[in-house]
């Protein structure tokens, strides 16, 4: 499938998306807010894709919203169609990646600010380079936050951090988001992709259906009762270990040899 303003490939079980307008630093055109959701659900939905990574082309990984386009868009007072009032089509995008059944890694190479970051902040988790920065710079535009910002950012830094970064709409680098906890890993940016991949790698070779449940309960759990987490645990383990993929981790424990997992 062809898309403007992004590349969608695959190495072996690994699809990578790649928001392609580095003149802009990836701003967002109503093309690329449609390719990502149409790329999340094409790479979900193939059986020969276990983990999907987004990265940014260039120096940016995403820059947010066109600007420029915005203020064209203001000056000739262009109305939106209603169902991207209703639902658009960036809320659509969210909810592929938070409920892909394969995990979803973002591999931050530059700048993420606002829609950027939320995108990243969307994904399952995230790796930046050491020159990546990340902000909520709705507010430096009279805008408020979209793209899920205000679900993920409390639950990643806590409430009173997610106020001060959303209210001051401030960049923040590569080293303070790693200290609080909005990435997990920071590369140099020649090994970002080498890393990414490498993990990527590791979730791909591994249990399907487990990661699928094991990713659904984890979130399920963050709006649940410590009973209800428990019983959707129970569920989850109940299908888990009725599959032949759970026949094979086992005897390959037992024989002593690298389990060959088929998500079956």
């Amino acid at each position: 499938m062809q898309f403007e303003h992004l590349i969608y490939e695959q190495q072996n079980a690994i699809a990578t998306i790649t928001l392609n307008r580095p003149e802009t630093l990836n701003a967002l055109t109503p093309s690329m807010r449609q390719g990502l959701f149409e790329a999340v659900t094409l790479a979900d939905s193939d059986d020969s894709v276990r983990v999907i990574v987004i990265t940014g082309a260039g120096r940016g990984f995403c820059s947010g919203g066109d600007v420029k386009a915005m203020n064209a868009a203001n000056k000739t007072k262009t109305i939106s169609p209603m169902e991207e009032k209703i639902a658009p089509i960036r809320d659509r995008a969210v909810l592929a990646m938070r409920n892909a059944s394969k995990p979803v890694i973002a591999a931050v190479n530059g700048a993420a600010a606002g829609a950027g970051m939320n995108i990243a902040l969307a994904c399952d988790i995230r790796i930046a380079s050491v020159k990546a920065r990340f902000g909520q710079t709705f507010s430096r535009r009279g805008l408020h936050p979209d793209w899920g910002g205000t679900y993920f950012l409390p639950r990643l830094v806590g409430m009173a951090k997610a106020c001060e970064l959303t209210w001051s709409g401030k960049m923040i680098d590569a080293e303070e988001a790693l200290a609080l906890g909005i990435v997990s890993e920071l590369s140099t940016p020649e090994e970002l992709m080498k890393t990414t991949l490498e993990m990527a790698a590791t979730f791909a070779e591994g249990p399907p259906i487990a990661i699928r449940m094991a990713k659904r309960a984890m979130y399920k759990s963050m709006d649940s009762s410590l009973r209800e987490a428990l019983e959707y645990e129970t569920y989850a383990q109940n299908i888990c270990s009725s599959s032949q993929d759970a026949k094979e981790g086992i005897a390959a424990f037992v024989e002593k040899r690298d389990p060959q997992f088929k998500g079956a």
